[in-house]
């Protein structure tokens, strides 16, 4: 191929070639054998991953990472129903926005960019409002920003709220123990840690979650959101038969269905620790280049992708010299420092060549602006 620049960004990420093969293959009749038994499996390895109680309900929906958190949220929301959003950055607002459309009454617990709300500030708010909902993004992909999703569920489960976690940037990559940790609702996009390219929305709901839907007042609205629409068609499909409502994404189902096994065959563990590994390795990296994370603590950056402040004197023309080295990073994205940093994607099959090429992009662009660094040595010793 002509352009051969490896994509570091926050997702879509690069993909396994067995992953992009199956998902090159000639389509088949969502009716067919095949397809239902790969639909099935991939159903029950939904739960394995997110690693959910056996008695919680994966729904795996043609859409994007933002169809899964309207989801979530429309099924679980009634009008006048109250929220409290746990706001890390811009998706964290994005959760808030869609909650508001559907009549929740919000209430957002923030901080500063590059910062988590306590614990302290959130068991405060959740405690005054007694909310229906909390919802944490787990990563913000704006911001890099990890949240403690173990200790805001349990702040939700103490005061039998429910929890919904956006795992849009975390699912696959991130420490997430579903039914450890109490988490009553879970989502995230394909094109992430999951491995798998755009359009799958992935949700898995625990039994307070569907005991919330179906004790609903109210229809809900929406035909294509509806878990009620959709549930005989987890449930047909896991018991391998077949059951219509809308057409599958046959080909990404069938992709996701290898991609899991992967990940499975990795051992979530493993894949937890190895997503560490690389992360660990870009923070060595950035501190030998003196470069500042958004996260303002190391606590808080998410291995899935790093937020980096530019140096002084170096602007937004930068991703566009990294990639004129061969590796194709992100632009800010959070409004109020949208034009003050970058951000690298480091996730799904992540190894320590993909690390080592990134970073010695990064350094040679900044090279180019005269700026000198050991970010390379040091990444290679974190490894």
């Amino acid at each position: 191929m002509a352009d051969r620049r490896l994509l570091m960004i926050p997702g879509p990420i690069e993909f396994e070639p067995d992953v992009l093969a199956t998902l090159g293959e000639r389509t088949r009749s969502h009716l067919d054998p095949t397809f239902i038994e790969a639909f099935g499996r991939g159903l029950e390895r939904t739960r394995q991953v997110f690693l959910a109680s056996k008695d919680s309900q994966p729904f795996v929906i043609a859409g994007s990472g933002t169809l899964a958190m309207d989801m979530a949220v429309a099924n679980v929301i009634e009008p006048g129903d109250s929220a409290v959003v746990v706001e890390t950055g811009w998706f964290s607002q994005r959760m808030a926005e869609i909650l508001t459309r559907w009549g929740a009454v919000v209430t957002s617990v923030a901080a500063p960019p590059g910062e988590a709300p306590s614990v302290a500030s959130v068991r405060e708010a959740v405690a005054k409002v007694k909310p229906k909902v909390v919802t944490i993004t787990h990563v913000d992909t704006s911001t890099g920003v990890r949240a403690d999703v173990e200790a805001y569920a349990k702040i939700a489960r103490e005061h039998d709220s429910l929890s919904i976690v956006d795992g849009v940037c975390s699912v696959g990559g991130e420490v997430l123990r579903m039914e450890e940790w109490g988490v009553d609702l879970a989502l995230t996009g394909s094109q992430k840690a999951l491995g798998v390219p755009p359009g799958l929305a992935v949700l898995v709901a625990g039994p307070r979650a569907m005991a919330a839907y179906k004790a609903r007042k109210s229809k809900l609205a929406s035909l294509y959101l509806d878990f009620g629409e959709w549930l005989p068609v987890m449930e047909a499909y896991e018991a391998r038969k077949p059951y219509y409502f809308a057409t599958p994404a046959v080909n990404l189902v069938a992709a996701y269905d290898v991609s899991l096994g992967k990940l499975l065959a990795e051992g979530m563990d493993a894949r937890f620790a190895r997503h560490a590994k690389m992360a660990g390795a870009f923070r060595a990296a950035w501190k030998a280049m003196e470069l500042r994370t958004v996260p303002v603590t190391e606590d808080l950056c998410a291995n899935t992708l790093s937020a980096v402040y530019f140096p002084q004197g170096v602007d937004t023309t930068l991703p566009g010299k990294i990639g004129a080295e061969g590796i194709v990073v992100a632009g800010g994205l959070y409004p109020s420092i949208k034009a003050q940093y970058f951000r690298v994607g480091h996730m799904g099959s992540i190894h320590a060549n993909d690390v080592l090429a990134t970073v010695g992009a990064v350094e040679r662009a900044l090279g180019k602006a005269g700026y000198k660094g050991s970010g390379l040595a040091a990444a290679a010793a974190a490894l």
